[in-house]
């Protein structure tokens, strides 16, 4: 490393020191949140996952590097400008939105410190890693709540469909399913949100670590979300059969039914794997047929 690069490496570290005082009070908030707050519980991990795809880009990183100071400066400004608003309209916000504003615009004055020490060229060179950083940001409640009831809604026609193709006894109201000897509500906690996020944080990953054609990639993504309502659906299918013919418990007090989540979460991440494996052999595929033979 030359030190040229150890010194904008130094001007950076001061950069994420200033934003860590800077916006102290809620990423402290935020630390708290998500140690109490399963559906954040991923949030400590994104800075260190963030960081090594950076490191992993450090050559190319070296390369194009290059002082903006301008353009640095007026990211870093919008950070700034969003913690005020944040600050100012913090009466009226719930936590978790307060915690969302505020969290987008110390990683947006972080990215303004990158501009300003790596340059253009090395921000669209790291362009993936640093947006990842977005990822600590809490979902605002109002979006929150219409995933979680996407979820519990096609979780609830996907899990009637197999009642049916399998010919169980069934009759349904809603989100609530009446079967024989129990009643099963797809209640919000079915949704499934949480394992739903991870699932989606390690399609992100795998589709930049391991995937190189962005269709691909978007094949990968777009079938992340079916995924997750299979899952769900296998395990609100699988308990309501065990509860409806072997025993209610299992409904009820079973440690598959408190505790079991990461159970199907398993049998889902066998299939992302699946699709993975699939997914880069074909890209392997097409790599091998677009390579011209000598004549």
């Amino acid at each position: 490393m030359n030190n040229h690069m150890i010194k904008r490496n130094a001007l950076f570290a001061l950069f994420n020191t200033a934003m860590l005082i800077i916006f102290f009070s809620p990423l402290k908030e935020l630390l708290l949140s998500s140690s109490h707050n399963e559906l954040y519980s991923h949030i400590i991990l994104v800075p260190f996952i963030s960081g090594y795809l950076l490191y992993m880009r450090r050559r190319e990183l070296g390369l194009h590097a290059a002082y903006s100071y301008v353009p640095g400066a007026l990211v870093m400004l919008t950070g700034i400008v969003l913690s005020v608003v944040g600050r100012n309209v913090r009466p009226g916000l719930s936590q978790n939105d307060y915690l969302s504003i505020m969290t987008s615009a110390a990683v947006v004055f972080l990215l303004g410190g990158f501009l300003v020490c790596y340059g253009v060229r090395a921000f669209k060179n790291a362009l993936f890693p640093l947006l990842f950083l977005f990822f600590v940001v809490p979902v605002p409640a109002v979006i929150m709540d219409r995933l979680i009831y996407s979820l519990q809604s096609w979780s609830a026609e996907v899990s009637y469909g197999f009642f049916k193709l399998a010919g169980i006894p069934i009759v349904r109201e809603g989100f609530v399913f009446h079967l024989s000897g129990i009643t099963v509500e797809v209640a919000r906690e079915c949704s499934g949100i949480r394992s739903t996020l991870v699932l989606f944080l390690l399609g992100i990953i795998s589709s930049a670590l391991f995937l190189e054609t962005w269709r691909a990639k978007a094949v990968l993504l777009l079938l992340l979300f079916p995924l997750a309502i299979f899952k769900n659906s296998l395990r609100i299918v699988t308990l309501s059969l065990l509860g409806s013919y072997a025993d209610k418990a299992w409904v009820e007090t079973s440690p598959l039914h408190r505790k079991g989540g990461f159970v199907f979460f398993l049998a889902a991440m066998a299939v992302f794997g699946i699709i993975l494996w699939l997914l880069s052999r074909w890209e392997a595929s097409q790599n091998k047929r677009a390579v011209i033979p000598e004549q």
